[in-house]
């Protein structure tokens, strides 16, 4: 055999195996979470894959259901990141521009995933040496040139030219493609109040020469004009000398805000992109009050005079420090204090919307002042679809969206919406069908918490939870009787050795305490000694049984508890009902009215009205208790280690899809 025989021998044989390896061990990305997967019953462990929480180490993507539109430009950004050979798996998920073509479709069931990952195997090995992979760009990545002013970060344009406050030439910098090919609000034009600082204009110019530059002023000229280094307007030397300290400093307070303010475009790809590789220029800049990095009497307290902060100024730098060094004193000045006492830089920092361990499509933006949480933004990125579909909808259709809609909890939601449809139709479902559809939701809310329990155990580093409870939840999210009662021994055995963890304790005591002044819902109320159930008004499940579970302290702990002591108590409650039966809407006909109904969702209490006209559902208003728990974040987070932050966020259970605000 020749070498060059020899050599291609050994290549296709390093084919079939690194192929055959690529086959075999697939490491999947799933959006919008595993927790949106294992809620509609797929079981993405038992089925050959590994599951990552980064898409840096992914050559998967698997779309599980419709992606909403508000996380679809994030998903693009995933995909981006994801190294070659890369191919994506979309389970029952329809359009999902502006991610390419999924290689492999097939339908949102357990079965479609078999099917699918069978046929992404091949697509991965047949193109795993393919020479061609495909180039991909997220749009919210694209990087376009805008102007500003490096005095006046404010003033942003498109195209060069001058600034309309200080008359300095616009300077150009990449940012972020906003997706809309400019700026979504005007930039302030205003010119800067007679007798300011900035305001130098030929024209304003009250004395005689010489005229200089305030940014540099070995430029001087005996005529008004521009300075040709940066072509500010020049002013005579008594300004400079009365309005010296706004100026220098103002371009050094605003100096790291010009970097970090401009640069995110798309919030969504932004967080995604945060979570995993985040530029060094993202955490640059606190989006806040501008005083945070200096104006004014700064540069006398860090023992300057005229403009700190750059090296050609006139300034007398203390000694054996640059002109252009700048003190923590003055980056620091006008903050306020930390609770230990510091003055610290202010960073930013978004988690979401697809950050392990926190709600998939939730967006978080922490403000750091060191290590600890100074103030939280959050909202969700899943959006508020309208209740009702156009003037025909039917009731049917109606009960069939709402479940939908709520991909963590659809269960409950559905039945929220029979009973709401039935009292305005005046129907009333038997006895037996009232006890199997508490049942369902019950089933539910074991499933819910346990779905909990393995996000938290994934965020909080306790990774035996995390497989634990996320294997158990599979095991009940569609079981009958006979397989909640196979795998009730398990559950307990899981609760107990939760409750009994010493690790646990010292990890969540004392951590997000909520006072009962807060409006709260769910087992976040019940946690903190008493609040309200819905259930406490239900006939059918009083006589099941049911009686509220309350859990002192209102911290992180309690909360975990209580989902522990509910999800024994749901075990009961499935036992004592002897059925389980997923709720189905009768036949209303072309009746109209008005009806209302409140429902114990697994998160808390929900309500529904709607008004029905020859049977048509034509309107619809609904309260969730996400609604509620989400104005929690800023409460729980504020001066916690960002650890206990996310561990803080993460204990209040929330579901974007619920947030209607």
């Amino acid at each position: 055999m020749t070498i060059a025989g020899a050599h291609a021998g050994a290549m296709t044989g390093l084919r079939r195996l690194i192929s055959g390896a690529m086959a075999r061990d697939l490491t999947a990305f799933v959006l919008p979470g595993p927790s949106v997967a294992r809620s509609m019953g797929l079981d993405l462990a038992g089925s050959h894959l590994r599951v990552v929480g980064t898409p840096r180490h992914a050559s998967v993507l698997i779309v599980v259901g419709p992606l909403p539109a508000g996380l679809r430009d994030a998903a693009a950004v995933i995909y981006a990141q994801m190294p070659r050979p890369r191919a994506i798996l979309a389970l029952g998920a329809g359009d999902i521009a502006p991610l390419p073509d999924a290689h492999v479709s097939a339908p949102l069931t357990r079965a479609g995933l078999q099917s699918g990952l069978a046929d992404l195997r091949r697509v991965i090995a047949a193109g795993a040496f393919r020479a061609d992979t495909g180039e991909f760009t997220a749009p919210a990545l694209e990087v376009r040139v805008e102007y500003t002013c490096p005095m006046h970060p404010e003033i942003v344009r498109d195209a060069p030219g001058d600034c309309p406050k200080c008359g300095m030439t616009l300077v150009p910098r990449e940012t972020a493609s906003n997706g809309h090919g400019g700026h979504d609000t005007p930039q302030e034009d205003t010119p800067s109040p007679a007798g300011h600082a900035h305001a130098g204009h030929a024209d304003d110019a009250g004395g005689e020469g010489p005229y200089i530059c305030p940014m540099h002023p070995e430029v001087v000229s005996d005529v008004p004009g521009k300075c040709p280094k940066c072509g500010m307007f020049l002013v005579t030397a008594e300004e400079v000398e009365s309005h010296g300290h706004g100026h220098g400093d103002h371009g050094q307070g605003h100096g790291s805000k010009a970097q970090g303010a401009h640069m995110h475009g798309d919030p969504a790809a932004g967080s995604a992109q945060m979570h995993h590789d985040v530029p060094d220029e993202a955490h640059h800049g606190h989006e806040g009050d501008g005083d945070h990095c200096g104006h004014g009497e700064q540069a006398d307290h860090a023992g300057h005079t005229g403009h700190a902060g750059h090296g050609d100024h006139s300034a007398a730098g203390l000694d054996g420090i640059e002109p252009h060094f700048m003190s923590m004193v003055e980056l620091t000045e006008g903050q306020p204090r930390s609770s230990d006492g510091l003055q610290m830089e202010w960073i930013e920092a978004p988690f979401g919307p697809f950050f392990p361990g926190l709600p998939a499509g939730l967006h978080l933006n922490l403000t750091l002042d060191g290590d600890s949480v100074a103030g939280s933004e959050v909202r969700s990125l899943v959006g508020a679809t309208e209740l009702v579909d156009g003037p025909q909808m039917t009731a049917g259709d109606f009960v069939e969206r709402l479940a939908a809609m709520m991909p963590l909890s659809p269960a409950a939601y559905r039945t929220l919406a029979c009973a709401a449809v039935e009292e305005a139709a005046g129907v009333e479902p038997d006895h037996n069908a009232r006890r199997g559809r508490a049942a369902a939701v019950e089933r539910e809310r074991i499933a819910s918490h346990l779905g909990w329990l393995a996000e938290f155990g994934l965020q909080s580093g306790f990774l035996w939870l995390a497989a634990r409870a996320g294997a158990l939840q599979l095991a009940v999210g569609n079981a009958d009787i006979d397989g909640i009662a196979a795998q009730a021994g398990a559950i307990r055995r899981l609760i107990r050795r939760v409750e009994a963890a010493p690790l646990m304790r010292m990890r969540l005591r004392r951590i997000a305490r909520i006072g009962k002044d807060a409006p709260a819902s769910g087992p976040v109320d019940r946690a903190r000694g008493g609040g309200a159930d819905a259930r406490a008004g239900d006939p059918t499940l009083i006589a099941l049984g049911f009686e509220m579970r309350v859990r002192d302290g209102g911290d992180a702990l309690a909360r975990l508890r209580l989902r522990c002591d509910e999800i024994a108590q749901s075990l009961d409650l499935i036992a004592a009902a002897g059925r389980i039966a997923v709720p189905r809407l009768p036949d209303v006909g072309r009746v109209s009215g008005e009806g209302a109904a409140r429902i114990e969702t697994p998160r808390g209490a929900a309500s529904l009205s709607v008004k029905l006209v020859d049977g048509k559902v034509v309107e619809a208003e609904l309260d969730t208790p996400s609604d509620v728990n989400i104005a929690l974040v800023e409460t729980v987070t504020a001066q916690q280690e960002l650890g206990d932050a996310l561990s803080a966020v993460a204990s209040l259970d929330l579901s974007p899809w619920e947030v209607r605000g």
